[in-house]
């Protein structure tokens, strides 16, 4: 199936949905008080990595359903040392390959040069035999297996044991570090940069750099996609399409995940970010100027008539048109404009979008706030937003959700607006689409308030995953090298409270109207109890489904499988492909990872502990029985 028969069966039934992408409409109030937004600490011990704990407890769980009053409190207990619960789902073959794996990460020669090593016992042992060690160690430790059909099994016995499945197709070429950076230079530099190089306003933050254009350096288990030409985006975007019809195939209620690079220029997402920065920056500069910087982003309201006064003086627009802009349902009963009211003038790029400028803080000068696009840069972002709409439609058809990976801080703003639009769309009657947010970013907070309360306004389902982030590395040196504001949180205990604030006020918002959703995406224990004891607290049940689990396949066993059987509903993010073409991302999980897997001395000590308990009980060959 060709993206040629896919689009234009679903252009004509699909074009409201699609020119409501990027395009924010009608603007509904808040009926809903803002939650408590008080920052919580993520715990006194610093973990080197995220599977480490200091000392293990019980997590109790106490359920009980919302609205209930005379409803039976049942009582969970929930042990991480219990390994005959961890492990039940594995026989000790694989106990063996997950120590003799975790214990290979752990010497830094190994993991230095295991691209090496892999092409020379490739030569050495030949194709056949390569594949079939690979398989018996790191393929078959993070790797489901080949495609759609050979993952079912695992699939399977997983969901037999209470953990259920995010599927990832993780192929990625096998590029040279300069074959990157060409195609990434090629892919983000538009036909009017080549044309006026050095006289734009572009910041340097939203521009490609060729010593960053190989995006694969410095990220932590994320597949990296690169630009070459529409084709490639439509079979990528194919490749998206068989692992929804997987993910639906395979099992009840599942998840499926893509990347919004792959299913476009990035071009586009450079250019649309920027567009979204400075116009939350123009927001901010106008917040100062009467007096309310330093808030959180939805308590800054601006007074209409000042704000008014402002944009005329900074000859924005002439008078008339700044009173057609404030006007209806843009304007807010209290007479005040906030952050969200702001965001949807952003809705036709025919009309205001013409219009607008803001000051640049450089050169004291009006500059245009979007940028002008080729026709054929404009086809390109049309398709980008098609593929967006293809892959919704599917994933509501086959019943899957579909989770939206988080990228890189200079794509981001871009994706997350994108994902929105689609949660707007698709997210009416229950949750969808799932945006995710980087818990390392020091805007993380601000970021999950701000769409929440859209959710909130409009009526529709909010999801979101939490994770601490992939890209900091990455994104520390670029930033330093460029030189732009480092937009990770300084250190580890600060994300871990920024990760806690967020998860306790989607926690509280679930709590407050059951219209949000959010997964823990974490392998840390500390996270894991935290999120159970306001659980807990709340009287918030795992079987309402709206709190889910995740953790990567082959890591954190002790952490999936007691929740699943416990009933708390918990995902493995299950990357499968090709063994010869996953040894790309095989390779960098390795060296990206190596930390967290010389941390792992608690996960070692716990396969250990089961496998002496299976040979003290007479269970050589323990089965798993499903």
């Amino acid at each position: 199936m060709s993206y040629n028969k896919v689009v234009p069966a679903l252009v004509k039934s699909s074009s409201d949905n699609i020119k409501r992408i990027c395009l924010f409409h009608g603007r509904f109030r808040s009926t809903v008080a803002s939650t408590q937004r008080d920052e919580v600490e993520g715990g006194k011990e610093k973990q080197v990595d995220e599977c480490t704990v200091v000392k293990a407890v019980q997590a109790d769980l106490i359920i009980q359903p919302k609205n209930t009053t005379d409803a039976q409190t049942q009582k969970i207990e929930i042990d991480f040392d219990n390994t005959h619960e961890a492990y039940k789902s594995k026989d000790n073959i694989e106990l063996l390959r997950s120590l003799l794996v975790f214990k290979l990460c752990t010497f830094d020669f190994l993991v230095d040069k295991n691209k090496e090593l892999m092409d020379l016992s490739k030569k050495v042992f030949g194709q056949r035999l390569f594949e079939r060690l690979m398989k018996m160690t790191f393929y078959g430790q993070f790797v489901a297996g080949e495609d759609h059909n050979s993952i079912k099994p695992l699939i399977h016995k997983n969901q037999a044991f209470g953990v259920g499945s995010v599927l990832d197709y993780s192929v990625e070429e096998d590029l040279t570090q300069e074959e990157a950076e060409k195609k990434e230079m090629d892919a983000c530099v538009s036909e009017a940069e080549k044309e006026s190089q050095g006289v734009d306003h572009r910041e340097k933050k939203y521009k490609a750099h060729r010593q960053f254009g190989d995006r694969r350096g410095g990220v932590v288990s994320a597949r990296t996609y690169f630009y070459a030409d529409e084709a490639k985006c439509d079979n990528q975007m194919e490749t998206f399409l068989n692992c929804i019809k997987a993910s639906g195939g395979a099992s009840v209620d599942g998840f499926s995940a893509i990347k919004m690079t792959a299913l476009g220029r990035p071009q586009f997402l450079l250019q649309f970010s920027e567009v979204l920065v400075k116009w939350r920056r123009f927001f901010n500069l106008l917040a100062a100027q009467q007096g309310k910087s330093g808030m959180d982003a939805l308590e800054q309201k601006l007074e209409l008539e000042q704000l008014k006064e402002s944009l005329t003086q900074l000859g924005v627009g002439n008078k008339d048109d700044i009173e057609n802009w404030f006007t209806g349902e843009k304007l807010g009963p209290s007479g005040t404009i906030d952050l969200l009211d702001w965001n949807s003038l952003i809705n036709d790029r025919t009309s205001i979008s013409n219009l607008l400028v803001i000051p640049n803080v450089e050169t004291g000068q009006l500059e245009p706030l979007l940028r002008k696009f080729t026709v054929e840069e404009e086809k390109q972002m049309k398709r980008m937003l098609q593929r967006v709409d293809v892959l919704a439609k599917h994933a509501v058809e086959n019943g899957v959700r579909l989770m939206v990976d988080a990228e890189q801080t200079y794509f981001q703003p871009a994706i997350s607006r994108l994902t929105l639009e689609m949660q707007r769309i698709f997210n009416r009657e229950k949750p969808i689409i799932f945006n995710t947010y980087q818990c390392y970013l020091k805007e993380a907070y601000d970021n999950v308030s701000v769409d929440m309360e859209l959710s909130r306004r409009e009526g529709w389902y909010f999801g979101a995953k939490l994770v601490r982030g992939a890209y900091m590395y990455q994104e520390r040196s670029r930033a330093e090298e460029i030189g732009y504001e480092d937009p990770i949180n300084p250190d580890y205990e600060a994300t871990n409270r920024m990760y806690h604030k967020c998860l306790e006020f989607v926690l509280e918002e679930i709590n407050h109207n059951r219209k949000a959703n959010v997964m823990v995406a974490s392998h840390n224990e500390d996270t894991v109890k935290f999120t159970l004891e306001k659980m807990n607290q709340m009287g918030l049940s795992p079987t309402e489904n709206k709190v889910y689990f995740g953790q990567l396949l082959g890591m954190c066993d002790q952490i999936s499988f007691p929740l699943g059987q416990a009933g708390f509903p918990v995902y493995k993010y299950v990357p499968y492909g090709p063994v010869n073409e996953v040894i790309p991302y095989l390779s960098r999980r390795a060296l990206e990872n190596r930390g967290f897997m010389k941390g792992s001395q608690r996960e070692r000590s716990l396969l250990w502990k089961e496998l002496k308990r299976r040979l003290l009980n007479g269970q050589i060959l323990y089965k798993p029985v499903y």
